[in-house]
């Protein structure tokens, strides 16, 4: 996603980087686990399956969560690409992570679809390339149990390291180059998904 455009954005919409069959997403491990990962195309054993993990379409909002790759156990930034029925499917089995009345009706109702979901979702303001929040919204994506396990055995079809690319635009955004910076980010589109998919996914 570039800089440009974001006053059209709607509050709440997926934007990433995918195919007709796949998309995109990042996480930043420590190279123990991230090295592994990019060179054989899928986790270590020593990757958790029991622990929930984060998933994320937004490049730029993991370079923020991340601060480029340059925070301690989050040096190696991992562009994984998984089939977009996998991500679909954790769409449809998430809750949110907070309660909305509107949604969820009372918090003890709330409660216990959190705890049945095996996939929560969490709306993070956006980021730009000086990491200043945006109106509009970024999708995290948290998978635990049986979302964590199909994630790394059924739905990765791709690992890359993209550590270099954050590093190469960070020193764009430190020279005070952004459209050199903009135009190395990976493009990312409004997701297309149906209705039904997201509907109790938006506050």
């Amino acid at each position: 996603m570039n800089d440009q455009n974001t006053a059209a954005e709607p509050r709440f919409r997926i934007r990433a980087r995918y195919t007709d069959t796949t998309v995109t997403v990042y996480q930043a491990y420590r190279p123990q686990i991230g090295l592994p990962a990019a060179r054989a195309g899928r986790f270590p054993s020593s990757w958790k399956r029991e622990r929930m993990t984060w998933i994320k379409p937004s490049f730029l909002w993991m370079m923020y969560r991340c601060g480029w790759g340059t925070k301690e156990d989050q040096e190696t930034v991992l562009a994984v690409e998984i089939t977009r029925e996998g991500f679909e499917w954790a769409l449809r089995h998430a809750c949110l992570s907070h309660h909305v009345p509107e949604l969820h009706g009372d918090r003890d109702a709330w409660k216990r679809e959190l705890r049945q979901a095996p996939t929560r979702v969490q709306w993070d303001p956006e980021r730009d390339l000086h990491f200043t929040a945006l109106p509009h919204r970024s999708l995290q994506l948290g998978l635990g149990g049986q979302a964590a396990a199909r994630y790394a055995d059924e739905w990765i079809v791709g690992i890359e390291d993209v550590t270099p690319l954050a590093t190469e635009i960070h020193a764009h955004v430190r020279a005070g180059e952004l459209d050199a910076a903009s135009a190395k980010l990976p493009v990312e589109r409004p997701y297309p998904v149906d209705g039904d998919v997201v509907r109790h996914l938006c506050p």
